[in-house]
């Protein structure tokens, strides 16, 4: 018993100790840092391009009012999160500043608790970050997912289906655009060959992603012969004839209910536009 008291005790000491910590100090009243405590965080900085921060937490000694040092430790986070934010510091998403004010076990020496603790994971660690934090991971179901148009995730203009999958979460529409049938059929056209060799490519770098194909058709009011589901089924079995599993693919055709541009379209680059097959990321 007190051997697996031992080793739980070891365990949980792995994971706090995980977790590191870099502290700047201020000057008293001040939110600024000095140059040699600037100096320190630059050092930092370009020592830990690869970390992620998980919190900013500031604090200041007992000299002033509470409400004083609740505002002076909240605009020392501010500062120093500030050029964390400019210098490109990986953040992670939830990510959380907190100002402590002189609410927190003071040192007996003063300038000890005017500061700013940066709380970070290195590299090595990242594969570990849920379970270092102590957070259980969020399981969303592929229905619960909110779907996210490509146009607002604002991708660079020649981005490639490699950097915009890099740049998704789940949820993120990306247009194949050069996926093209045959008029009335959902005959693959050769020309599509290599945007379905590229998106080959990319489930294969990244085997643990799952997507959705979603299948659009334009020009006509409804979608009776079910056309936009046979196109996407049919990009699925490409991919499944190609070693792709089909546990990694779901198909859906929306027919025309989600349109780019009102039907009937003006002309035809609106129609293609309407045309369209597009992969929903599930999960990466």
């Amino acid at each position: 018993m007190k051997r697996f008291a031992l080793v739980l005790m070891l365990f949980f000491s792995v994971l706090l100790n995980a977790q590191e910590k870099f502290t700047v100090y201020f000057e008293s009243g001040k939110h600024e840092l000095t140059k040699k405590q600037a100096e320190l965080l630059n050092t930092w900085i370009s020592a830990n391009k690869t970390s992620k921060v998980v919190a900013v937490n500031g604090y200041a000694d007992e000299d002033g009012t509470n409400a004083f040092n609740d505002s002076l430790s909240q605009r020392r986070v501010n500062f120093v999160h500030n050029i964390i934010l400019k210098n490109n510091v990986k953040i992670r998403e939830d990510f959380k500043t907190r100002s402590f004010g002189e609410t927190h076990n003071q040192s007996k020496i003063k300038a000890e608790n005017r500061k700013v603790d940066i709380h970070y994971l290195l590299e090595k660690d990242l594969a570990r970050e849920e379970e270092i934090l102590g957070l259980k991971p969020v399981v969303l179901s592929d229905d619960d997912i909110v779907p996210i148009e490509e146009e607002d995730m604002h991708f660079p203009e020649d981005a490639t289906l490699e950097e915009k999958i890099k740049l998704s979460k789940p949820g993120t529409r990306i247009v194949l655009k050069d996926i093209l049938f045959y008029q009335n059929t959902f005959a693959v056209m050769p020309s599509s060959k290599r945007a379905i060799d590229e998106l080959l490519m990319v489930l294969d770098r990244n085997p643990k992603m799952r997507i959705e194909i979603q299948g659009h058709i334009c020009c006509v009011r409804e979608d009776k012969r079910n056309l936009s589901l046979e196109r996407a089924k049919q990009v699925r079995r490409i991919l499944e004839g190609n070693m792709i599993p089909g546990k990694r693919i779901k198909v859906k055709g929306f027919g025309v209910s989600h349109p780019k541009y009102p039907i009937p379209e003006a002309n035809e680059q609106q129609a293609a536009a309407n045309r369209r097959v597009e992969i929903m990321i599930l999960s990466k």
